[in-house]
C-alpha cells in the first residue's frame, strides 16, 4: 500500500489515492473513479477516425483490479463514463458482462458529465447529477461556488516536474484538502496542466498538493515546486 497510495484528508475524511488514479475512501467503504471515456475508440470511428479499438477492454481491466484490490460496497464513476451519448447503449456484450461483474455485490453510482449527460442504458447501478455522502459532493465538473468537500473530475489535472535533470509531466489529484479534483481513470484520456487557466479560482494555492501518478509510486508535490 505504501507503495501504490498515498493517504490524504478531505475536509476531514480520510482518502487514498491509489496509483491508478482511483480514490478509496476507507470510512465510506467507497471508490471513486473519473473520466473513464469508455468506448472512445467506438465513437471516434462512427465518425470516421480510426483509433485503436482496446480502449474498453483495457480501462475495464483496471477498474476491476483495483476493485479486486478494495473490495469496495460502493462504486462512484465521477462522469464522462462514456465518450458520447450512445456509447453504453452501443457497448459490445463482452464489455457489458465486464461491468457486470466488477458490479456484482455492490452498488455502482454513474455521476453524468458532459460528454454522456443522459445517463447509462442497460447497466447496473444508478445515474445521477451528483450524489453527497458525509459532507463531501461527488460531481462531474467542479463548482467555483460550491467547493468545500467536493469531489469532482471533468479537467483531467496533470503537473510537472523536474526528475533527474529533465522534465516529467504525469497525471494527478490535485486537492488543497478542500476540494479534490480526480486525474482521468480511462486509459486513452489527455491531461489538462495543473497552471491552466481553467483551474483558476478552484483551490487555495498556498495549501494545493498535486499527488502525482509516477510509474511505480506516487509523488506528492506543494503547487510552488511543479513547473510552469
Amino acid at each position: 500500500m505504501a507503495e501504490m497510495a498515498t493517504e490524504i484528508a478531505l475536509c476531514g475524511v480520510a482518502a487514498v489515492c491509489d496509483l491508478t488514479g482511483a480514490l478509496y475512501l476507507p470510512d465510506l467503504d467507497t471508490l471513486v473513479v473519473s473520466d473513464l471515456h469508455l468506448e472512445k475508440g467506438a465513437a471516434f470511428a462512427r465518425r470516421g477516425q480510426l483509433l485503436p479499438p482496446y480502449d474498453t477492454q483495457a480501462t475495464l481491466r483496471l477498474l476491476d483490479a483495483v476493485v479486486t484490490r478494495y473490495h469496495p460496497k460502493t462504486v462512484i464513476s465521477l462522469g464522462d463514463n462514456f465518450h458520447d451519448r450512445v456509447g453504453s447503449a452501443l457497448m459490445p456484450l463482452p464489455f457489458r458482462e465486464m461491468i457486470l461483474a466488477i458490479a456484482r455485490g455492490r452498488d455502482l453510482i454513474w455521476i453524468n458529465g458532459n460528454h454522456d449527460p443522459d445517463g447509462t442504458t442497460g447497466l447496473p447501478g444508478i445515474c445521477a447529477d451528483e450524489i453527497a455522502l458525509s459532507g463531501l459532493t461527488f460531481r462531474h465538473e467542479p463548482s467555483l461556488a460550491h467547493g468545500k468537500g467536493e469531489v469532482a473530475g471533468h479537467l483531467h489535472p496533470s503537473a510537472t516536474v523536474r526528475r533527474r535533470e529533465k522534465s516529467v509531466r504525469r497525471p494527478c489529484f490535485a486537492t488543497d484538502g478542500n476540494r479534490l479534483i480526480m486525474p482521468s481513470f480511462g486509459v486513452t484520456t489527455g491531461g489538462l496542466d495543473l497552471r491552466h487557466k481553467a483551474f483558476t479560482g478552484l483551490f487555495a494555492r498556498t495549501d494545493l498538493i498535486a499527488h502525482l501518478l509516477g510509474r511505480d509510486r506516487i509523488y506528492s508535490v506543494r503547487f510552488g515546486n511543479l513547473l510552469g
